[in-house]
């Protein structure tokens, strides 16, 4: 069976199904259980009445839809998962406009406004994943995207800082539609070898240019426009999401496919050949939620290394959230000048991509290697970006600082999500979840301190602390590469989920 990039398996493979079948297995953005053919013909399915693929080669198959049918579903879905990240940061360097527009020096609100974007990634998979499952992916994304436009606009006219804050968060869970499920979509369209190369990039513009668009849109239009220019972005998406997209979970189609032929041969026998399943709301939902947390509190690897992750995460919000004090006050930057500063994680950050994007071709442990070194990165890049910045060094020497943090932070994140996915080949949706539950509440909650923590123990050591924090943990990676293979498959730590 082809493995999902983001831990599915193709459901309805031609391979045969054996015992080891009745496992669950995760089918990107929903997991999918499926048994022998013995449990299929327990549901009252003779083999004579079971709906099938017509073989690997069956067109009607989304893998081997053809290359422009594909293609118009691949720029729907680019083009709105862009939009998630770009959101997440758009905001950082007007920050200091918002605050005076609604007339508040709230330092956590302050905050709090960046940062609530990244719920997300907790709770849109834990209800998502499931209804993408349950009902198909395209009315989830139109759905979704639709809903996306509509708290865009609430937020450009959010009549307070509270609302402003509300609107954001529910915006930002609707807007990850096309990350949660996307991958999915990308493992029903692109062969295993090429979905990492096609989905990434896309998800590491947005963060880069947010700011960019956003100060300079403060500056010239005022805060409240960077708000419209998303929703307008995202109303676009919505149109296009209803024009061009397909549904392409196979699951569904195949269902489709079953109903047809009822209705044409008048033979109420037949089911596909996923009849048997349970998947009914209460088992597809249970299973979502209870699996990532066994994996998280049964698993040392999972724990630690999200633990980690989140840590990491966490530390890029406050960066975000305090470059316009940093840069308008040490330095004198405008509004729009203050969003090319954020140029230097970004860059790092896809340089961060490059080192990770490396196939484990021997065991998972293989995917950490990038990390042993990477890790160093941000310890590095905190120390560098801090100290030049209290001391007011020329600009470009904390930028450089921050490439460093953003090419770090990268590499962790691509390493351990390709080491979860390569290390739990049953449960690779369930690990990743696993991963974003830890991440996300991390990532959102670290800012909230990190301002008072720069304002009591200033710029300098205001980053060598979770600089210092950072480096403690880089000895951490080298451990699962050397012990990650005895761990896993010591029979005292095998799981039964």
């Amino acid at each position: 069976m082809e493995k999902d990039w983001a831990g599915g398996h193709d459901p309805l493979s031609a391979a045969p199904r054996s015992a080891e079948n009745k496992e669950l297995r995760d089918v990107a953005g929903g997991n999918v259980s499926y048994g022998s053919e013995e449990e299929a013909s327990a549901g009252g399915l003779g083999a004579d009445n079971v709906v099938d693929w017509e073989g690997e080669e069956d067109t009607e198959k989304p893998l081997n839809w053809s290359t422009a049918r594909k293609l118009k579903n691949f720029v729907v879905i680019c083009y709105t998962t862009f939009l998630t990240p770009l959101g997440s940061t758009m905001f950082a360097p007007a920050i200091p406009q918002v605050m005076a527009a609604f007339q508040s020096s709230n330092l956590l609100l302050a905050s709090f406004v960046v940062s609530v974007w990244i719920l997300e990634f907790f709770f849109g998979p834990r209800f998502l994943g499931p209804l993408s499952e349950l009902y198909g992916r395209l009315l989830v994304y139109i759905v979704c995207n639709f809903l996306f436009t509509v708290f865009n606009i609430a937020t450009a006219v959010a009549p307070s800082l509270s609302a402003l804050v509300v609107f954001r968060f529910l915006a930002g869970t609707f807007g990850g539609c096309p990350i949660t499920i996307g991958a999915g979509t990308f493992g029903d369209l692109i062969k295993p070898e090429h979905r990492v190369k096609c989905i990434s990039p896309v998800q590491y513009l947005g963060p880069i240019l947010g700011p960019i668009a956003g100060g300079y849109l403060a500056e010239d239009l005022g805060c409240r426009w960077i708000c419209w220019v998303l929703s307008i972005a995202a109303g676009v998406g919505s149109i296009a999401s209803v024009l061009f997209q397909e549904e392409t979970y196979p699951v569904i189609l195949l269902e489709r496919k079953a109903a047809q032929l009822r209705k044409s041969t008048q033979n109420e026998n037949l089911r596909s050949a996923l009849a048997g399943v349970d998947r009914s709301p209460r088992r597809v939902f249970a299973r979502s939620i209870v699996q990532p947390l066994k994996l998280l509190f049964l698993s040392s690897i999972v724990a630690i290394l999200s633990a980690i992750q989140g840590i990491i995460y966490g530390l890029m919000y406050p960066l975000f959230t305090t470059f316009p004090l940093v840069f308008q006050s040490q330095y004198g930057f405008g509004t729009g000048t203050v969003g090319l500063t954020y140029i230097g994680m970004g860059v790092g950050s896809l340089i961060g991509l490059g080192v990770a994007d490396a196939e484990g071709r021997w065991k998972p442990e293989y995917r950490l290697l990038p990390l042993i070194p990477g890790c160093f990165f941000v310890p590095v890049g905190l120390l560098w970006y801090g100290w030049a910045a209290q001391d007011k060094i020329h600009w470009i020497v904390p930028i450089i600082g921050t490439a460093f943090i953003g090419m770090g932070v990268n590499t962790l994140m691509m390493c351990i999500a390709t080491y979860f996915i390569d290390a739990h080949p049953l449960y690779e949706a369930s690990a990743t979840a696993a991963l974003t539950a830890v991440r996300s509440p991390i990532g959102c909650l670290v800012p909230l301190f990190g301002r008072s923590m720069y304002e009591a123990l200033n710029l300098g050591w205001g980053n060598s602390l979770p600089g210092f924090l950072s480096l403690a943990m880089c000895p951490l990676p080298w451990v699962f590469f050397k012990y990650g293979e005895r761990i896993r498959t010591s029979p005292k730590h095998q799981l039964k989920l």
